[in-house]
């Protein structure tokens, strides 16, 4: 077939040419799993955020914070652990692209990847701190 003949599959074939990578549902959490473990396993600030989440956890329960502000705390902790992953993801893939070679547009997109954590680690401390001051402020008073 000549380049001019050949032609994408329609736009619903390729969704279900994707969507059959993992042969099962089972499977797609294998596989989810498996991203999980491999972060745990090699990324050092994934392993210092799910301390930080046990920390935070341990927190709730010590402060008796009510079941809303246990449930903002894991929201946050759960968007900087998707963030880390989401980082890990793309720096995979940008050192597969560009392998042993350095590109300007390589560094930007890890450090703005990287960035993303940042901010959204800032923005759960903050959170944090605007949920538990009024506690420990009670702690200390009484």
């Amino acid at each position: 077939m000549t380049p001019e003949k050949q032609t994408l599959p329609k736009s619903t074939e390729r969704r279900s040419l994707a969507w059959k990578v993992a042969p099962d549902l089972f499977a797609s959490f294998r596989y989810a799993w498996q991203g999980i473990v491999y972060a745990t396993r090699t990324q050092r600030n994934f392993r210092i955020h799910l301390g930080i989440a046990i920390f935070v956890w341990a927190m709730c329960f010590f402060l008796s914070l009510s079941f809303l502000e246990t449930a903002v705390l894991t929201a946050m902790v759960a968007l900087v652990l998707v963030l880390e992953l989401i980082n890990t993801a793309l720096e995979s893939v940008v050192d597969l692209t560009v392998q042993q070679t350095y590109h300007e547009l390589a560094k930007i997109a890890k450090d703005c990847a990287a960035a993303a954590v940042l901010v959204g680690a800032i923005a759960s401390l903050a959170v944090a701190v605007l949920i538990s001051f009024p506690h420990f402020r009670t702690m200390l008073t009484s």
